[in-house]
């Protein structure tokens, strides 16, 4: 990414006709925000004077408590590539402040910054990489989205079968004008489910990248009469959507993760950071997959890496150490899904392999066998954990792990579980299509 100043933003504003600016934020959830204003209003904005009312936002604050002040990044200055009428829009990347001028705890982006400088303090960076997959379906006469996929195509596949090559292609050439790196874009197994792969970078450019690359994809699928969603299990009997994080370590300028003199090429912090998401992976689930639909894709049967184990050889696992070494050499965290708050997930997953180098966790050995193919008292015998089966079992897990809630923070750790805990219940007491289906006639 970048790095820009103010005095940069203004004069590029100038220079491409820049008429309105998106201030733009996430909610607790993830889900993005913008105040629009005009570019007249730009030299406020970018000296943090733009007042917000923080009681509007999910997770946030109390309404006698709700005066927030949004501090615009200059580095993620970018204007879209769509045009409107008249003038050029841009957007811009805010942290979130309190009336005393504090960074906001609720903020995830404040979050991430946090579990970042811990890093940095033990001499560390973070650089990640998603995986993000979507679905795209049709709409209705009325423009409203149905689970009607627009392909059979699988797998890799090409036209004729996929449908959605050409909304793909916009995509890419969308996201490579707001300065993606696009590297590589195919059809996934489901039909109508498709992945859009974009380079690895430092942990905070990532989880900003994740967010704009939902918002671009959406609005080039509307664009071609079709809806991209990033729910996690939309459709029942096939593969769900899963957003894999590749994560590395960095320290002085080399890939820590990597020692050329050890067997597997994997260093003792490789290894550190491993056992480190495994003893937390539980309470982590909560955060990388935070919906109650999260979990209709993490059932065995389906490729899902429900089982708490690692290996280098087979994808079957939670953690998957990827073949390539030295500077490429990276842990593949397998459950989280495109539902979850980029910011959050990532700080968690980083506080996690953190806290495991700073007490030498190891995990267990790795498991090269296939863990689907095994049965219950295998995976017993060889110590296996699976990962929490709903979304209230893995509140209960977050609620028992201090070191994730420490990442969190206590402001967004209280809400998040409260919201969750809601989001539970009304999904706990509905009653379903499939319980009409199965039950109505039979009693």
């Amino acid at each position: 990414m970048a790095k820009l100043t103010n005095d940069d933003v203004r004069n590029l504003a100038k220079e491409l006709g820049v008429k309105f600016v998106r201030l733009q934020f996430t909610d607790i959830f993830g889900i993005l925000k913008n105040v629009a204003i005009n570019v007249e209003q730009l030299d406020k904005a970018l000296d943090g004077e733009l007042m917000f009312d923080g009681s509007s936002i999910e997770g946030f604050v109390r309404i006698e408590e709700s005066d927030m002040y949004l501090r615009p990044d200059p580095s993620s200055f970018v204007t879209f590539p769509w045009k409107p009428h008249e003038g050029a829009v841009a957007r811009l990347i805010c942290d979130i402040y309190d009336h005393d001028g504090k960074p906001f705890e609720g903020d995830p982006r404040y979050i991430l910054r946090r579990a970042i400088q811990e890093a940095a303090e033990m001499g560390y960076s973070m650089n990640a990489g998603p995986e993000a997959e979507f679905f795209l379906f049709h709409v209705d006469n009325e423009g409203r989205p149905t689970t009607v996929t627009h392909d059979s195509a699988g797998y890799f596949d090409l036209t004729p079968v996929d449908l959605g090559e050409n909304a793909r292609r916009d995509m890419v050439l969308t996201l490579e004008q707001m300065g993606f790196e696009i590297e590589a874009s195919h059809h996934e197994v489901a039909p109508g489910q498709h992945e859009i792969d974009f380079k690895y970078s430092e942990a905070l450019d990532i989880a900003d990248k994740v967010v704009t690359f939902k918002f671009v994809v959406r609005t080039i699928a509307q664009r071609h009469g079709l809806h991209a969603s990033f729910m996690p299990k939309p459709i029942y009997g096939i593969c769900g959507s899963g957003m894999h994080m590749n994560m590395s370590l960095m320290k002085d300028g080399s890939n820590a993760f990597y020692d050329p003199s050890s067997k597997d090429g994997l260093s003792k912090d490789c290894l550190y950071y491993v056992g480190g998401l495994m003893k937390h992976a539980k309470a982590i689930s909560a955060i990388v997959n935070p919906t109650v639909n999260s979990y209709k894709r993490l059932v065995s049967g389906f490729e899902a890496p429900v089982y708490i184990a690692w290996s280098s050889r087979n994808r079957s696992p939670l953690i998957r150490i990827p073949a390539k070494r030295g500077m490429s050499t990276r842990i593949e965290l397998r459950n989280p899904d495109p539902a979850c708050n980029p910011y959050l997930a990532m700080a968690v997953c980083l506080k996690a392999g953190l806290e495991g180098i700073r007490n030498k966790i190891l995990p267990p050995d790795p498991c090269n066998r296939n863990i689907y193919e095994m049965t219950p008292a295998e995976r017993d015998q060889l110590g296996i954990g699976s990962l929490p089966e709903n979304l209230h079992k893995a509140i209960q897990e977050l609620k028992q792990d201090k070191i994730i809630q420490e990442a969190l923070g206590e402001h967004i750790f209280n809400r998040f579980v409260e919201a969750k805990r809601i989001e539970w219940d009304r999904y706990r007491v509905q009653v379903h299509p499939w319980e009409i289906e199965e039950y109505l006639t039979k009693f």
